[in-house]
């Protein structure tokens, strides 16, 4: 069998089809969306602090509900959570476009909406990373894994630099006007991907008895815990250093809104072009070679931390992003793999707390540090930082030597002991 039909084999599972489109059109907006926020509110305040209280609305209850949202896709279904979460999701995002299309924005009204589609964000986040497995046969996964990165990519690499050019044109509302009616139809269309709620014998548990039977699971696999404590810190310094920073510094440069659009649409198409080569590689070690191409996300901070040529910054954004996309499938296919079905939501949610806790800390901590030490500098600093904490990650054994699982025994212990070897 040729590579182009065995990558499109998830595809003739109904389930996944219509899955694959929803998130499509969905990600058609969402793309746009960072870039138009950032940029409406950069238009009410110039302050990058006031940036930083903006993102830090959305991820602050992303990190409060992230294991409610664990339980609630295991006990409700996952195609469920996550049509109430779109439509939820895309009526907070058109109330924010009506306001700032309006002029009537103002920072407090950002912070608000943006809070409540956070919140919906977070209870449908496991949901999303959980689905996967139950749509296609596992020995699909890869293949399903990498059409939807390939997917993602796509769009990723169109979204912000259409999104630049709105926002220079017409303004950031009417990109977040398409998010929120993308929100609404991938909403539609997941109703052809229903998957039959966990089935339960005898009495239900109580919320609290199934959160701690997923921090069993968290607990008792090494490779799991080591990778989500580096991920507290790397995604604190990304969204900090990179995600906060790094638009405030191309508005008062060179770079620009719409530079700023072509260096993140760069990083997209690091991921295009990974995608495509794991398409035809099966990846082995998936956590260490995951976590060797995290080490070249550091890069886009350096090179933004020395210079502001969109060029240069849109070369290191691309091999930034190769680099994302490697690790990207690595963790799906470890957590699909080695984690029981009926935890994998409630071990998602566990990652996502542990790797979105400290993100808060980084927005709003890396706007004072930028009026003390420097816009460029403090990108530096936080660049190499980056570096040295993973390579700390991989000192684990466990991380390192993590293999691919067999059809066979992947998933079959509930409880997570799933490490080859002890951390060294």
């Amino acid at each position: 069998m040729s590579d182009r039909p065995r990558m499109l084999e998830p595809l003739r599972e109904r389930g996944f089809r219509f899955y694959f489109l929803s998130r499509s059109v969905n990600l058609v907006g969402t793309t746009m969306a960072g870039i138009a926020l950032t940029f409406a509110v950069l238009e009410v305040s110039d302050s990058p602090t006031a940036l930083g209280t903006v993102l830090a609305a959305h991820s602050i209850p992303m990190a409060v509900f992230l294991l409610a949202g664990g339980v609630i896709a295991d006990r409700f279904g996952r195609t469920l959570v996550i049509q109430t979460c779109n439509v939820l999701a895309g009526l907070t995002q058109l109330a924010i476009a009506a306001l700032v299309i309006s002029g009537t924005a103002e920072v407090w009204h950002l912070v608000a909406l943006t809070a409540v589609n956070g919140t919906v964000a977070s209870i449908s986040m496991p949901a999303l990373a959980g689905i996967v497995p139950a749509l296609v046969p596992r020995d699909q996964l890869q293949p399903a894994n990498v059409l939807l990165s390939l997917m993602r990519s796509s769009m990723t690499i169109l979204g912000p630099s259409v999104a630049g050019v709105l926002v220079v044109g017409v303004g950031p509302g009417w990109a977040l006007v398409v998010d929120g009616t993308t929100y609404l139809v991938a909403a539609a269309l997941l109703l052809g991907a229903r998957i039959p709620p966990r089935q339960r014998t005898g009495e239900q548990e109580s919320m609290v008895a199934e959160l701690r039977e997923g921090w069993q699971v968290f607990v008792g696999t090494t490779w799991l815990w080591v990778v989500v404590l580096g991920f507290m810190v790397l995604n604190a310094l990304e969204q900090g250093a990179f995600n906060t920073l790094g638009p405030v510094l191309a508005k008062g440069s060179e770079i620009g809104e719409h530079g700023w659009g072509l260096i993140l649409s760069a990083e997209a198409a690091g991921f295009l072009v990974m995608g495509l080569v794991l398409a035809r590689v099966r990846l082995q070690r998936p956590l260490l070679w995951g976590m060797l191409g995290m080490g070249l996300y550091g890069l886009p901070m350096i090179v933004l931390g020395t210079t502001t040529e969109t060029a240069v910054v849109m070369v290191a954004a691309f091999v930034g992003g190769m680099g994302v996309e490697v690790f990207s499938l690595g963790w799906n296919l470890a957590m699909q793999e080695n984690i029981a079905d009926d935890m994998l939501s409630r071990a998602y949610s566990y990652d996502a707390l542990g790797s979105f806790v400290a993100i808060p800390v980084g927005q709003l901590a890396f706007g004072p540090l930028a009026l003390a030490f420097g816009l460029q500098h403090t990108i530096l600093v936080a660049g190499s930082v980056y570096l040295v904490v993973v390579a700390l990650v991989l000192t684990s054994r466990a991380v390192r030597t993590l293999p691919r699982a067999t059809t066979s025994s992947a998933a079959s212990d509930a409880t997570g002991s799933t490490d080859p070897e002890p951390v060294s």
